[in-house]
């Protein structure tokens, strides 16, 4: 058992941007690439990782004073601290039980392999953190490890499925074919999907509304560096800032948004590759079976509509906070909300209108998710110890990821008759959407296809 939990650690500490691109390594040669070719690709994804998480990093660090400054700005004073998926993933990380979910999420997606249950072969284990936190949650709510365990594996399931779903749209919106995105955070497409739905019969809504479709229409104000400029310029003086310091931002969102899809195409340079091998490999083996490589979300952070909506939802999350009855939670280390925007591309295919009216739609339900879930996640924290928190107050994540499922499966699992009818409810949503959306990418792929 320590020597299990010794080698996740080991793993743990060199970090995605290494232990990833030697998975994708150690695949690339089960696939009969040349060692030389393979070790090329594998190094490529871990510079477009790191290079992506540099932008990223930088972007984050760029916007976040700004939405401190605005909240500041309203003068109002709450309970609950915010303190990101990096609080949370840090002391997710501190739980004794932690390491189990390792072998677990392993097992369970050879098995479905060899049954051909699902497409998608997911190597990003890093990300493994977050069925941790669910099991965590539902085992402080129900009192019991085992239905702790039981729902994260469920959610395992959960978010290999999905990653059969986006596999051909990540395509579609990267250009990087054989991977696809297994996230947590996706799964909220699932409850979208009706609203969607009905988003398809509005006019003005069901029309391709993309970054490239903006550019098309309203010309070089859609360009990546003047779109961030004038959204970096707007967020400093709504956050209280002189025109200086307004300029400052507008020049750091302009870079940001620039060099996103320009460290993207690596991520395509790598991984194109490696999929062409396995695709050989799946039709020589396997009568061309398909299998899609689960990555993590950064493949599609070169989709500018991800950060343009981000930084717009930004003001309307405070806002809500600030108006919301019952909410405790201030907004700070998730004000960036990934937890939307990233689901919202995939469903929406990138269409920045309906991801920003999703974003309005959720921020309620996540303000009032993470204020739900705020004393677990500060027990969690003075039990492990790996974050001080001040006395009065609570440690929570404003934008918490898959917090809908976390929250009736905890319920379920303990018992209460509301979380029991919101679990059936969830799972038939789930269904609803997964085929739905398999017979919506057959239409849309065949009708891309007549008109190219």
């Amino acid at each position: 058992m320590e020597f299990l939990q010794n080698s996740v650690q080991f793993i743990l500490d060199m970090g995605a941007p290494v232990f990833v691109p030697l998975i994708m390594l150690v695949i690339g040669l089960i696939a009969r690439m040349r060692f030389k070719n393979a070790l090329s690709a594998a190094i490529i994804f871990g510079v477009a990782f790191s290079g992506m998480s540099l932008v990223v990093d930088f972007m984050l660090s760029s916007i976040s004073p700004a939405a401190q400054s605005f909240s500041e700005n309203t003068g109002i004073n709450l309970n609950a601290v915010d303190g990101g998926w990096t609080s949370a993933a840090a002391i997710t990380w501190s739980w004794a039980w932690a390491f189990l979910m390792f072998p677990i999420t392993v097992l369970i997606n050879l098995v479905m392999l060899a049954f051909k249950w699902t497409k998608t072969l997911n190597v990003d284990m890093w990300n493994v953190w977050g069925k941790v936190f669910t099991a965590i949650l539902v085992t402080f709510i129900s009192g019991n490890l085992v239905l702790g365990f039981i729902v994260a594996s469920i959610q395992v399931i959960i978010e290999l499925k999905i990653g059969d779903i986006w596999g051909e749209e990540i395509e579609d919106l990267t250009g990087i074919p054989g991977v696809t995105v297994p996230h947590h955070m996706t799964i909220i497409a699932s409850l979208l999907y009706p609203i969607d739905k009905l988003m398809d019969k509005v006019p003005f809504l069901n029309k391709k509304m993309d970054a490239e479709a903006l550019r098309d229409k309203i010309g070089v104000f859609a360009e990546n560096h003047i779109m961030g400029a004038i959204i970096g310029f707007l967020l400093g003086l709504a956050a209280g800032y002189g025109v200086q310091d307004a300029l400052v931002l507008a020049i750091q969102a302009a870079t940001a948004l620039t060099l996103f899809p320009m460290v993207s195409k690596l991520f395509m340079q790598a991984l194109s590759p490696i999929s062409d091998a396995i695709s050989e490999f799946m039709k020589k083996r396997f009568e061309d079976r398909e299998i899609f490589i689960g990555l993590d979300w950064p493949i599609l952070a070169g989709r500018n509509e991800i950060w343009v909506s981000a930084i717009i939802l930004i003001p309307v999350l405070l806002v809500f906070a600030i108006v919301l009855p019952g909410n405790q939670v201030l907004p700070f280390g998730g004000i960036i909300n990934l937890s939307i925007v990233v689901g919202a591309l995939l469903l929406t295919r990138g269409n920045l209108v309906r991801m920003v009216i999703y974003g309005i739609i959720t921020a309620p339900v996540f303000l009032y998710i993470s204020t739900y879930f705020a004393p677990h996640i500060t027990r969690l924290a003075d039990s492990t110890g790996a974050v001080n928190i001040e006395e009065g107050s609570l440690l929570t994540w404003s934008t918490i990821e898959n917090g809908e499922f976390k929250l009736v499966f905890a319920n379920a699992m303990a018992g209460e008759w509301w979380g029991i009818a919101g679990a059936v409810v969830w799972i038939g949503l789930f269904v609803i959407f997964y085929f739905g959306r398999k017979r919506d990418n057959v239409r849309y792929f065949k009708e891309k296809a007549e008109n190219n």
